[in-house]
Protein backbone atom coordinates (compact mmCIF):
# COMPACT_ATOMS: atom_id res chain seq x y z
CA UNK A 1 0.00 0.00 0.00
CA UNK A 2 1.35 3.32 -0.77
CA UNK A 3 1.31 5.15 2.32
CA UNK A 4 2.11 8.00 1.00
CA UNK A 5 -1.26 8.67 -0.57
CA UNK A 6 -2.91 8.44 2.80
CA UNK A 7 -0.32 10.97 5.05
CA UNK A 8 -3.13 14.04 4.68
CA UNK A 9 -6.11 11.43 5.23
CA UNK A 10 -9.45 13.29 6.18
CA UNK A 11 -7.49 15.36 9.00
CA UNK A 12 -9.55 18.38 7.72
CA UNK A 13 -12.88 16.08 8.57
CA UNK A 14 -12.09 14.96 12.03
CA UNK A 15 -14.10 16.81 14.78
CA UNK A 16 -12.62 20.06 15.26
CA UNK A 17 -14.91 21.35 16.91
CA UNK A 18 -14.49 19.07 19.68
CA UNK A 19 -10.82 19.70 19.94
CA UNK A 20 -10.55 23.77 20.26
CA UNK A 21 -13.42 23.25 22.81
CA UNK A 22 -10.82 21.47 24.85
CA UNK A 23 -13.09 18.82 25.95
CA UNK A 24 -11.89 15.88 28.03
CA UNK A 25 -10.69 13.48 25.65
CA UNK A 26 -13.15 10.14 25.87
CA UNK A 27 -11.10 6.76 24.80
CA UNK A 28 -13.80 4.39 23.08
CA UNK A 29 -10.76 1.76 21.53
CA UNK A 30 -7.02 1.66 21.97
CA UNK A 31 -4.88 -0.96 21.58
CA UNK A 32 -1.41 -2.07 20.07
CA UNK A 33 -1.05 -4.98 17.21
CA UNK A 34 2.07 -6.60 17.45
CA UNK A 35 3.65 -9.65 15.66
CA UNK A 36 3.48 -12.93 17.62
CA UNK A 37 7.30 -14.50 18.15
CA UNK A 38 6.76 -17.77 20.13
CA UNK A 39 10.29 -17.69 20.95
CA UNK A 40 11.70 -16.22 24.13
CA UNK A 41 15.25 -14.70 24.91
CA UNK A 42 15.70 -17.80 26.81
CA UNK A 43 14.57 -20.44 23.98
CA UNK A 44 16.91 -18.73 21.59
CA UNK A 45 19.80 -18.82 23.66
CA UNK A 46 18.57 -22.78 24.15
CA UNK A 47 18.31 -23.09 20.67
CA UNK A 48 21.28 -21.35 19.86
CA UNK A 49 23.71 -23.49 22.07
CA UNK A 50 22.20 -26.72 20.84
CA UNK A 51 23.05 -25.95 17.53
CA UNK A 52 26.14 -24.71 18.44
CA UNK A 53 27.07 -28.32 20.10
CA UNK A 54 25.89 -29.80 16.94
CA UNK A 55 27.75 -28.01 14.64
CA UNK A 56 31.28 -28.30 16.88
CA UNK A 57 30.61 -31.79 17.11
CA UNK A 58 30.20 -32.39 13.85
CA UNK A 59 32.95 -29.89 12.60
CA UNK A 60 35.41 -31.64 14.89
CA UNK A 61 34.63 -35.09 13.88
CA UNK A 62 35.22 -34.22 10.16
CA UNK A 63 38.35 -32.65 10.57
CA UNK A 64 40.03 -35.48 12.41
CA UNK A 65 39.06 -37.70 9.40
CA UNK A 66 40.80 -35.17 7.70
CA UNK A 67 37.74 -32.94 5.85
CA UNK A 68 39.27 -29.89 8.24
CA UNK A 69 36.80 -27.58 5.46
CA UNK A 70 33.96 -28.95 6.78
CA UNK A 71 34.56 -26.94 10.33
CA UNK A 72 34.16 -23.38 8.80
CA UNK A 73 31.28 -24.02 6.97
CA UNK A 74 29.90 -25.24 10.38
CA UNK A 75 30.67 -21.99 11.57
CA UNK A 76 29.07 -20.40 8.48
CA UNK A 77 25.75 -22.22 8.73
CA UNK A 78 26.30 -21.06 12.70
CA UNK A 79 26.66 -17.50 11.76
CA UNK A 80 23.70 -17.36 9.46
CA UNK A 81 21.25 -18.83 12.07
CA UNK A 82 22.12 -16.25 14.19
CA UNK A 83 21.47 -13.72 11.35
CA UNK A 84 18.39 -14.64 10.47
CA UNK A 85 17.01 -15.08 13.97
CA UNK A 86 17.98 -11.26 14.69
CA UNK A 87 16.43 -10.22 11.23
CA UNK A 88 13.25 -12.28 12.66
CA UNK A 89 13.38 -10.33 15.79
CA UNK A 90 13.62 -7.33 14.17
CA UNK A 91 10.97 -7.49 12.14
CA UNK A 92 9.02 -8.66 15.66
CA UNK A 93 9.49 -4.74 16.97
CA UNK A 94 6.88 -3.55 14.60
CA UNK A 95 3.54 -2.72 15.78
CA UNK A 96 0.77 -0.81 14.71
CA UNK A 97 -1.59 1.21 17.30
CA UNK A 98 -5.51 1.74 16.58
CA UNK A 99 -6.86 4.63 18.81
CA UNK A 100 -10.57 5.87 18.89
CA UNK A 101 -11.54 8.81 20.59
CA UNK A 102 -14.02 11.27 20.62
CA UNK A 103 -11.55 13.12 18.79
CA UNK A 104 -11.27 10.54 16.26
CA UNK A 105 -9.58 7.50 14.92
CA UNK A 106 -5.96 7.33 14.22
CA UNK A 107 -3.39 4.78 13.02
CA UNK A 108 -0.15 4.37 13.64
CA UNK A 109 2.24 2.87 12.25
CA UNK A 110 5.92 1.58 14.07
CA UNK A 111 8.56 -0.12 12.18
CA UNK A 112 11.49 -1.58 13.86
CA UNK A 113 13.66 1.87 13.98
CA UNK A 114 10.29 4.16 15.31
CA UNK A 115 7.50 5.16 13.51
CA UNK A 116 6.71 4.71 9.84
CA UNK A 117 3.12 6.39 9.16
CA UNK A 118 0.35 7.61 10.70
CA UNK A 119 -3.31 8.00 9.16
CA UNK A 120 -6.63 10.33 10.80
CA UNK A 121 -9.71 8.86 10.12
CA UNK A 122 -13.58 10.30 10.60
CA UNK A 123 -15.15 7.18 12.49
CA UNK A 124 -18.54 8.45 11.25
CA UNK A 125 -18.56 6.99 7.98
CA UNK A 126 -15.36 4.28 8.93
CA UNK A 127 -16.00 0.49 7.49
CA UNK A 128 -14.15 -2.16 9.19
CA UNK A 129 -13.51 -4.76 6.24
CA UNK A 130 -12.43 -7.97 7.13
CA UNK A 131 -10.94 -9.83 3.70
CA UNK A 132 -10.84 -13.78 3.91
CA UNK A 133 -11.59 -14.16 7.39
CA UNK A 134 -10.06 -17.60 7.22
CA UNK A 135 -7.60 -16.96 4.82
CA UNK A 136 -3.70 -16.60 6.60
CA UNK A 137 -3.34 -13.49 4.54
CA UNK A 138 -6.59 -11.95 4.85
CA UNK A 139 -6.45 -8.16 5.02
CA UNK A 140 -8.45 -5.87 8.48
CA UNK A 141 -9.10 -2.93 6.14
CA UNK A 142 -10.74 0.43 7.57
CA UNK A 143 -12.04 2.34 4.75
CA UNK A 144 -13.65 5.83 4.42
CA UNK A 145 -14.58 8.25 1.59
CA UNK A 146 -12.70 5.99 -1.03
CA UNK A 147 -9.18 6.05 1.06
CA UNK A 148 -8.46 3.02 3.36
CA UNK A 149 -5.87 1.78 5.56
CA UNK A 150 -4.89 -2.16 5.58
CA UNK A 151 -4.12 -2.88 9.27
CA UNK A 152 -2.83 -5.94 11.27
CA UNK A 153 -1.11 -7.85 8.19
CA UNK A 154 1.00 -10.11 10.51
CA UNK A 155 -2.25 -11.25 13.04
CA UNK A 156 -3.26 -14.87 12.60
CA UNK A 157 -7.12 -14.86 10.72
CA UNK A 158 -8.76 -15.19 14.39
CA UNK A 159 -6.98 -12.66 15.82
CA UNK A 160 -7.80 -10.50 12.71
CA UNK A 161 -11.68 -11.29 13.35
CA UNK A 162 -11.05 -9.92 17.29
CA UNK A 163 -9.57 -6.75 16.09
CA UNK A 164 -12.71 -6.00 13.85
CA UNK A 165 -15.22 -7.26 16.08
CA UNK A 166 -13.77 -4.85 18.90
CA UNK A 167 -13.52 -1.89 16.57
CA UNK A 168 -16.76 -2.44 15.18
CA UNK A 169 -18.19 -1.98 18.65
CA UNK A 170 -15.99 0.71 19.63
CA UNK A 171 -17.37 2.62 16.55
CA UNK A 172 -20.92 2.05 17.42
CA UNK A 173 -20.00 3.32 21.17
CA UNK A 174 -18.60 6.75 19.41
CA UNK A 175 -21.93 7.09 17.31
CA UNK A 176 -24.60 6.84 19.88
CA UNK A 177 -22.39 9.15 22.13
CA UNK A 178 -21.85 11.87 19.14
CA UNK A 179 -23.57 14.63 19.51
CA UNK A 180 -26.47 15.91 16.84
CA UNK A 181 -25.35 18.02 14.17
Amino acid sequence: MDSGKLSFYLKSTMNIESMLNDEPETVYFDTELRPHRSLGPVGFSVVMGIATAFWITIGVAFMLVGAWPVLGFCGLELLLLYAAFRLNYRSGRRYERIRLTNHGLQVRRFGPSGETGSWEIEPNWLRVDVDGPTRRNGQLTLSSHGRFVTVGGFLSPEERLEVADALRAAIERYRRAAPAC
